[in-house]
């Protein structure tokens, strides 16, 4: 046999037998490899948004405020629209088109507004007063376009002095409260954003204290544009669940569209005994996209330090969950 006979019509070389079928039973075996490779390989991770809540540095101008916030880590600044004006509802066109300036130069972004009614005084959304709830609906209305002119995507309401149920009124003013909160759904609707009813424990407000509470209104107005949140030390207090299980339970719902971090002792993640592990987990189980903002109360050692040691924390925390 001459050496061109060696080769095959394609051109490549013979081998001088046959491949035999792979049996039924090897190919199932081959995929139960596959399938346990598979298995084995780590889930993949959802880069945490991490924002910072404001006034935790409100001591300082907000250039400031963005380029610290930058430096540390944060990709987003959660602001508190008080620390910016007596009436922020009223900012002027300049002033907004200053702040996006601000962060854009420090490379973050306006992720959020909450604390939104401690400024002006006199504010509640279930007054009975007519008068009080319509100057309340104002200062909602022009928040909620000062987010959006911010590009920011969303607004947290929490503000538990301005929600407090009326004693011996509990039922109209909670049904004077739903109003309002289809108002801003409306509103934010309009605009772009999304709106978040906050859930606090009892110790800080009469009205709203668990996520199911919050989750009943939101189905009942039905709009896209209102959604809940968790802010993890008022779960800690107020929930019979931990809030790890509060999150796995309610993040796939997708009723949550925002979270707040911090211990349940009101300072930063990682400075008490909450444990974040379980409940960044939970936040990567769920391929939760949307923004986590640190928001201590208790500043330790003081507002610059209570940040950077949260970022650290967590940033850690997230590896190891990882």
């Amino acid at each position: 046999m001459s050496r061109a006979d060696l080769r095959t019509s394609s051109g490549h070389r013979a081998t001088g037998r046959r491949r035999s079928p792979r049996s039924p039973r090897a190919v199932l075996d081959l995929a139960a490899v596959s399938d346990a490779a598979r298995a084995r390989r780590p889930p993949r991770v959802t880069p945490m948004r991490l924002s910072l809540c404001n006034e935790v540095l409100r001591d300082r101008p907000f250039a400031e405020q963005c380029a610290f916030a930058a430096a540390l880590g944060y990709r987003g600044l959660e602001i508190a629209p008080f620390t910016l004006d007596e009436e922020p509802h009223r900012l002027p066109a300049g002033r907004i088109a200053g702040l996006r300036r601000d962060a854009a130069e420090a490379g973050i972004a306006i992720t959020s507004l909450h604390w939104l009614l401690v400024t002006p005084p006199g504010l509640s959304i279930t007054a009975a007063e007519a008068g009080v709830r319509q100057k309340t609906r104002d200062v909602i209305a022009g928040l909620i376009d000062l987010a959006a002119a911010l590009g920011a995507t969303h607004l947290v309401h929490g503000s538990p002095a301005q929600r407090m149920l009326p004693a011996g009124d509990e039922d109209a003013g909670r049904a004077r409260a739903i109003e309002v909160f289809a108002f801003a759904a409306e509103r934010a609707a309009a605009a772009g954003v999304t709106y978040c009813i906050e859930p606090l424990d009892p110790g800080q407000t009469n009205l709203i204290n668990t996520v199911a509470e919050a989750a009943e209104i939101v189905r009942m107005i039905g709009s896209p544009a209102l959604r809940t949140m968790i802010d993890i030390c008022a779960a800690a207090r107020g929930e019979t669940e931990s809030p790890a299980e509060l999150l796995a339970r309610w993040l796939p719902t997708g009723l949550i569209a925002h979270l707040h971090l911090n211990d349940a002792n009101r300072r930063a993640p990682g400075q008490g005994e909450t444990r974040f592990g379980p409940i960044l987990a939970a936040v990567q189980r769920a391929s939760f996209a949307g923004t986590l903002a640190v928001e201590p109360f208790d500043y330790v050692p003081d507002g610059a330090g209570a940040a950077a040691f949260a970022i650290g924390y967590l940033k850690g925390v997230t590896e190891g969950v990882a």
